[in-house]
C-alpha cells in the first residue's frame, strides 16, 4: 500500500471511529463496525492499529491534537502584557468545555493508560506548565510550579467527571468555577503574610525565570534551580502548620 493511500485510509478509519465513539460510546467502536463504516477490510485495521485499544488511542490522539492545536493558537497570541491569571483561567474554562463537549472521550482519557503519554496530551500539559510558569514569574505562587500544575489538573478532571456523572439538566453550573476558586486559594498569594512566605514566593518567582538566565552557564543554572527548589520544598506555604 502506498504511503499516501495508507495515510488517507488511516485518517478515514479514525474519523469513523471517532464518530461512533462520540455518538454511541466505546462499545460501538468494534473492528467490524469501523471497517464497514470506513469501507475497508478488518485486517487493515489490525495492520494499522494493532487492536481496538490501539484504535481508541489513535482516536484520542486525533481529537486531543485538534484541541491542543486550538489551544496553541491562543497561547501564541498571548503577549507579555496579557495578565497571566487571565490566561490561566481561560485555559481552565477551555478544559472544562472540552470535557463537557466530549464526555465519552474525556472519560476514556481519564482512565490510566489511555492517551496520557500521547504527544497531544503532553503538548497540552506543556501549555498548562507555561501558563503556571508565567504566574510564578510574577511572584504570585505560594507553592511550587509542579504542585500548582498537579492541583489544577486534579481539580479540572474531578470537576468534569462529577458534572458528567449527572444528567445535563441537573448539573451545577457553578461547580467548576467554585472548584477553580478553591484551587486558586491553595496556589496563589496576594500579599505574603505567613512566616517564611517572602523567601518562598521569591524563590518560586526566580525559579520560573532561572532557565532563561543566559549570563549563567548551564551548570550554574541547574545549581541555582536546585537551591531554589530546596527552599521551596522546605518552606512551601501549602505545608500544614503545626
Amino acid at each position: 500500500m502506498e504511503v499516501g493511500v495508507q495515510v488517507n485510509t488511516r485518517s478515514k478509519i479514525i474519523d469513523v471511529a471517532a464518530r461512533l465513539l462520540q455518538e454511541h460510546g466505546p462499545g460501538a467502536v468494534t473492528t467490524r463496525g469501523v471497517a464497514q463504516g470506513a469501507g475497508v477490510q478488518a485486517p487493515t485495521i489490525y495492520r494499522l492499529f494493532g487492536d481496538k485499544n490501539g484504535l481508541l488511542d489513535a482516536v484520542a490522539e486525533h481529537v486531543m491534537a485538534t484541541y491542543v492545536s486550538a489551544k496553541q493558537v491562543v497561547e501564541a497570541a498571548s503577549t507579555e502584557n496579557t495578565d497571566p491569571l487571565e490566561d490561566l483561567r481561560a485555559g481552565w474554562h477551555t478544559q472544562i468545555e472540552f470535557g463537557i463537549a466530549n464526555p465519552t472521550l474525556f472519560t476514556l482519557l481519564s482512565v490510566p493508560g489511555h492517551g496520557l503519554h500521547s504527544p497531544a496530551a503532553q503538548a497540552g500539559l506543556k501549555i498548562l506548565q507555561s501558563r503556571v510558569r508565567r504566574v510564578a514569574s510574577t511572584g504570585r505562587l505560594r507553592v511550587s510550579e509542579q504542585r500548582a500544575v498537579d492541583l489544577i489538573r486534579a481539580g479540572g478532571t474531578g470537576a468534569v467527571l462529577v458534572l458528567l456523572s449527572k444528567p445535563a439538566d441537573e448539573r451545577d453550573g457553578r461547580l467548576a468555577e467554585t472548584m477553580y476558586e478553591a484551587v486558586l486559594r491553595q496556589i496563589l498569594t496576594d500579599a505574603p503574610e505567613l512566616p517564611g512566605s517572602v523567601p518562598v514566593t521569591a524563590a518560586i518567582a526566580l525559579g520560573a525565570v532561572a532557565p532563561e538566565l543566559d549570563m549563567l552557564s548551564r551548570a550554574e543554572r541547574q545549581l541555582l534551580s536546585e537551591w531554589l527548589n530546596r527552599v521551596i520544598d522546605t518552606h512551601s506555604l501549602d505545608r500544614p502548620t503545626k
